[in-house]
């Protein structure tokens, strides 16, 4: 009798600590709350893109979101952020027309609310303007990183998997693009069939020949 009590005892205890394990694993994973299922299903992705191809990450950012690489560098290392985190607040501070470090002091106030809440505070709600100008601009990040999505349509973007992304693993976002530039330059080569000139020159000598 003792011993079946010591034995639920102990797989209650295993039970109980893998109740708890899972719910470590939940809290531990990226949370998301901006208040549109959209946007949060694209921070999750960014979140991925950021953890795997970071120089392109932080190239997208500084690039066309105008956040200086310095203090990109330091949120991702020095603090900690997640990469979604550090796309979202430059992407407001974007969308804003403001400096990307005022709105991570915004979210540094009241930590932990969720970026609903901090945007709500900047004058951007669902529905409004500056919030369509968000989605745009996450748009336009998909489509440089080799992954063109449409605002409001349900997908699941997957950067594991291969020719997802392509485009922006460089530093400086969208260098493929400019790359196959190059070949368009090697068309000019086509140049060399003004060489065929010399044959015409061949054939005028040819003729003076004849005719003395």
């Amino acid at each position: 009798m003792i011993r079946k009590q010591h034995l639920g005892a102990l797989v209650l205890a295993l039970g109980l600590g893998l109740a708890s394990g899972a719910a470590m694993a939940q809290t531990i994973g990226y949370n998301v709350r901006t208040g549109d299922v959209w946007v949060d299903a694209r921070l999750g992705e960014i979140n991925d893109y950021g953890r795997r191809y970071r120089d392109p990450f932080i190239g997208e950012i500084s690039g066309h979101y105008g956040a200086p690489r310095s203090l990109l560098v330091e949120l991702l290392d020095r603090r900690h952020w997640a990469p979604a985190d550090v796309y979202y607040a430059c992407a407001i501070a974007h969308a804003l027309g403001i400096p990307c470090l005022d709105v991570v002091r915004e979210y540094d106030r009241n930590p932990g609310q969720g970026w609903g809440a901090v945007a709500k505070r900047m004058g951007i709600k669902p529905g409004s303007d500056a919030f369509h100008a968000l989605k745009r601009g996450t748009v336009g990040t998909y489509e440089r990183w080799g992954h063109p999505v449409v605002i409001d349509r349900a997908v699941r973007v997957d950067w594991s998997r291969p020719g997802n992304g392509n485009r922006g693993h460089g530093d400086r976002p969208g260098n493929s693009r400019g790359n196959g530039g190059n070949d368009d330059n090697r068309g000019n080569n086509g140049n060399r069939g003004n060489k065929g000139n010399r044959g015409d020159k061949g054939k005028g000598r040819g003729n003076n020949a004849r005719g003395n």
